[in-house]
């Protein structure tokens, strides 16, 4: 028996988190991806990059299951999509995007919030539960919002209500977990609080995969280990950070000549020419 639970547990291990092979995506004629593959493995956690229009939201749509290919097969956590229950997978990935600020009902407090993720809903529209209500803490402590549990959601400033949908996001304990552009619109304090939240969640022993959109090379911090940059629709470069974070490949995603800086475990980005 013992044998048999150490190889389910290796076998899970070797399954990789995502794995996409040649993924095209058309809509109305407009080819917005074009022969994708990419693949994420168990302890990575990786950063998108790449200028306005490229894929980025859309690739990521295709691994949350909310867009589907025009081509090529899609894995995440071992399942094949067409195989398998879609909104049972969508329980073990975590979404976060600055587009739900929109539609969260914003006179609830942030302790309602992160709870209203436990039934993927815009609002609480049922009982919660004593067990509930402690996992939706937890959420909240883990990105250091305990202390605005009672407070509304539309009088926490940019910064506190991105790590309220971040906690939203923990509650199920996602296997996944996604974050589009998260540091979008904070101020320089309010990101760099941001980024050390989800350094320390990176740490925790039983972290989920972290997936970071950004246009920022500054926000990769030394949690991330690898980056996937685009470039319409297409695939520039895959691979450990310190490999595909370089002057051609950045300069050939934004269009412009770049020069990339290193600042201790940091980078910086300066346009040249």
């Amino acid at each position: 028996m013992y044998s048999e639970i150490t190889t389910h547990a290796e076998k899970r291990m070797a399954t990789p988190v995502v794995e996409l092979r040649n993924i095209s995506y058309v809509r109305n004629a407009n080819r917005i991806l074009e022969d994708v593959s990419w693949r994420i493995e168990r302890g990575q956690h990786w950063a998108l990059l790449g200028a306005n229009g490229s894929g980025k939201t859309s690739l990521l749509k295709v691994v949350t299951g909310y867009e589907w290919p025009t081509g090529g097969e899609v894995f995440v956590l071992g399942e094949r999509y067409g195989a398998c229950d879609l909104r049972e997978m969508r329980r073990r990935i975590g979404w976060v995007s600055s587009s739900l600020l929109t539609y969260l009902p914003t006179d609830d407090t942030a302790l309602q919030v992160a709870a209203s993720g436990l039934y993927a809903s815009l609002g609480i529209y049922r009982d919660v539960t004593d067990e509930e209500w402690a996992v939706a803490r937890e959420a909240l402590a883990r990105v250091n919002m305990s202390r605005f549990a009672d407070r509304r959601y539309r009088l926490l400033s940019q910064g506190e209500q991105q790590r309220v949908l971040i906690a939203r996001a923990l509650v199920h304990r996602p296997a996944l977990l996604i974050l589009d552009e998260p540091c979008a619109g904070l101020d320089p304090a309010a990101r760099e609080n941001l980024l050390e939240d989800l350094a320390r969640i990176a740490a925790h022993p039983e972290a989920p995969t972290l997936v970071m959109v950004t246009h920022h090379v500054e926000e990769i911090g030394p949690w991330i280990t690898h980056a996937m940059i685009l470039r319409a629709g297409r695939t520039l470069a895959q691979a450990p950070k310190t490999e595909a974070l370089r002057d051609e490949h950045l300069s050939a995603a934004f269009g412009r000549p770049c020069r990339l800086e290193r600042h201790g475990e940091r980078y910086g980005l300066r346009i040249v020419g």
